[in-house]
């Protein structure tokens, strides 16, 4: 006998006031991938919502958003471009530097794009 019960959406608050970049978003994923849930499956997008608050008092050491360059390349000859963590928070916000940093902690397959799309950032 199989039960075909869809698991309640969840909502975790994660506050990021004084924690590390990583700790925050490495928390953040673990709740996303459904780690956290009785309901866990590889294969499936657990309906969990999590929302990071207070982004913006994240402990970022001045070394850290110097050093830190973020770099992408379009394909094309001379389409290499970098930036700085620094340039990227004065540009965007702190709040795509820590959706950038979750994406990167989640597995690259079809199941990405609806997990990111469960993530809230406030500053």
């Amino acid at each position: 006998m199989t039960l075909n019960t869809k698991p309640a959406p969840t909502t975790y608050v994660i506050d990021a006031t004084d924690r590390t970049l990583g700790r925050v978003c490495s928390e953040a994923a673990g709740a996303l991938l459904g780690k956290r849930s009785v309901h866990f499956a590889k294969n499936q997008a657990i309906p969990v919502t999590v929302t990071i608050n207070n982004a913006g008092k994240l402990h970022l050491p001045k070394r850290r958003t110097a050093g830190k360059v973020y770099t992408r390349y379009t394909g094309y000859p001379g389409g290499f471009y970098s930036m700085t963590m620094e340039e990227m928070i004065t540009k965007n916000g702190i709040a795509e530097v820590v959706k950038k940093t979750v994406d990167g902690m989640i597995p690259r397959n079809k199941l990405r794009k609806p997990r990111m799309k469960n993530l809230i950032v406030n500053e």
